[in-house]
């Protein structure tokens, strides 16, 4: 697990070494976001069906009900931690954000590849179906500190996005167990889908690199908030869903997924609505520094 976590650390240190020699950065890094968004990552979540063994149709619904589950426990946390982490009100929603919801699209699906094999892809793309919604709905709340989620704050064609739409694809392709997808559908998508991992670190070290030396100095309640997002949060939800009956393996993808830094719709949200978006990017770049550490030991801590 630690080898892994340096073979992807190694390729996030070439996206910050490119992006400091201006090979990335700018208009490049949004237009190459941009394609793994809606390019290689939906072939990517498709082509987990497509090679080798079906993944197992059985753990669709536990996977939905696990993630809800850790989505409602989390926004509770979300809408109440941050008032004793911070004195700063205007930092209380950009904190919940942050605690709530982890980088499962860029970091998410490349960590779970790498420690329970590319058909595990598609499990996480289950789980990442709740996220998504939840970061439009709940997460555009904790960000404008307003209730209204209707109208223009939640644009329904999100749930209607090409990742959306290839995990409902790949979920029907596993639940109806469709097999003999031909050659020539399943290794394109494979092989463009393998450009998901290197792709997604590399942007993020190309966007560590356009940071000022005080961002990434962070404060202590940025680091407060790393502990939770990072250590505590995800350990608490393992052992409340294992308690709750959820089988190993569930809580297992669950946990991980949900241990991923701080996610990028952060900052998106930030912009969208005007908010000040200096928390949220010194807690994004700690929490993705400090991950490379945490996750390993997470792994190897927790029962298998």
């Amino acid at each position: 697990m630690v080898e892994v976590m340096l073979t992807l650390f190694a390729i996030v240190v070439v996206g910050y070494v490119a992006g400091k020699l201006g090979y990335f950065g700018g208009e490049f890094d949004r237009h190459l976001s941009r394609q793994v968004i809606n390019i290689t990552c939906p072939a990517l979540i498709l082509s987990s069906a497509m090679t080798g063994e079906l993944p197992d149709r059985r753990f669709i619904l536990p996977l939905l009900l696990i993630s809800v589950v850790t989505y409602v426990v989390l926004a509770a946390v979300a809408f109440v931690l941050p008032r004793w982490l911070t004195r700063r009100r205007e930092d209380e929603g950009p904190i919940g954000f942050a605690l709530m919801f982890g980088n499962v699209g860029f970091m998410g699906y490349p960590v779970v590849a790498s420690i329970f094999g590319h058909e595990a892809v598609f499990y996480a793309a289950v789980l990442n179906v709740v996220n998504t919604f939840t970061v439009f709905t709940v997460g555009t709340i904790l960000i404008t500190g307003r209730g209204e989620v209707g109208g223009k704050r939640f644009q329904k064609k999100v749930l209607y996005s090409t990742p959306m739409l290839s995990a409902y694809l790949t979920m029907g392709i596993v639940a109806l167990e469709v097999t003999g997808i031909p050659g020539w559908v399943s290794q394109p998508l494979t092989l463009i889908g393998n450009i998901t991992v290197p792709a997604a670190l590399l942007i993020i070290g190309s966007s560590m690199s356009q940071l000022s030396p005080r961002t990434m100095l962070g404060n202590a309640t940025v680091y407060a908030t790393t502990l939770f997002r990072l250590i505590i949060l995800p350990v608490a939800v393992y052992y409340l869903t294992l308690a709750m009956g959820f089988s190993q393996f569930e809580v297992a993808i669950n946990t991980v997924v949900i241990a991923m830094p701080v996610a990028t719709y952060g900052t998106i949200l930030c912009l969208k609505y005007g908010r000040d978006t200096t928390f949220i990017t010194e807690v994004t770049f700690i929490t993705t520094l400090v991950s490379m550490l945490t996750i390993p030991l997470l792994v190897s801590v927790l029962p298998n």
